[in-house]
């Protein structure tokens, strides 16, 4: 559990979801509360179809909760305003896919470069900051390139780094590992934590790859769309 001393960044209280209507009306998400704290890997597990992508998409600010509040730097992020949310998503956070969703016609860079572009930085000054992204995450040579060229594990990490470019607060990962075998896996989750995680920066990452529970701060287990029980990572155990 985050203590008083952990600085808060990100809130939800109350989050309920429902998917269709009449008979089909099924429930998400239920009553979900939990905090998110900088300096924390925290996961998000639980069998298919309890809730964690959902969970995840309303934290992001992509899908509007029924019910609930999503706090980040004080503000209720389902208050705001078209415009103010779509900055909090371009701004300060990251999503990394779990099938990469890289643009096969672009080079590396320039899919590592697209957050920079939507917030109009310069072509040139943006593909220059890219080629650094694609460095820091090992693939150095590799920026010309298009991604159908790297493997699974190369692709990761060019979604990875555009995910970060733009220096997110929170980085989302869906599913990291499920299009990698173990070693890979291991390697790519294990690079985040050692390079990317920060004081000023909390990763979620949803996974069913308990392969990779050594790296978390916390597990947060779901099922049927509400948290069932958290349980310390590795890293905090004496």
């Amino acid at each position: 559990m985050p203590t008083s001393q952990d600085t808060v960044a990100i809130k939800a209280t109350g989050i309920t979801k429902w998917f269709g209507e009449g008979e089909a009306r099924t429930r998400a998400l239920d009553d979900v509360q939990l905090e998110m704290c900088f300096g924390e890997m925290v996961y998000i597990v639980g069998p298919s179809g309890s809730g964690k992508t959902t969970l995840l998409s309303v934290l992001s600010g992509i899908l509007r909760p029924d019910a609930g509040t999503v706090i980040s730097e004080g503000n209720d992020i389902w208050s705001m305003s078209s415009d103010a949310l779509a900055s909090f998503r371009l701004h300060k956070i990251g999503f990394a896919f779990q099938d990469f969703h890289l643009f096969p016609r672009l080079t590396v860079a320039e899919n590592v470069a697209i957050p920079l572009i939507l917030r109009n930085v310069a072509w040139d000054s943006a593909i220059a900051e890219a080629r650094k992204f694609v460095d820091l995450v090992g693939l150095k040579g590799r920026s010309d390139i298009a991604p159908v060229k790297l493997s699974g594990g190369e692709q990761q990490r060019v979604a990875i780094a555009r995910a970060i470019i733009g220096s997110p607060d929170l980085l989302i990962m869906d599913e990291p590992t499920a299009s990698l075998d173990g070693d890979t896996g291991k390697s790519i989750v294990g690079f985040v934590k050692e390079q990317l995680l920060n004081k000023n920066r909390c990763i979620v990452i949803v996974t069913h790859d308990s392969r990779i529970y050594e790296f978390a701060s916390r597990i947060l287990h779901m099922e049927d769309g509400r948290l069932t029980k958290e349980e310390q990572g590795k890293q905090n155990e004496d």
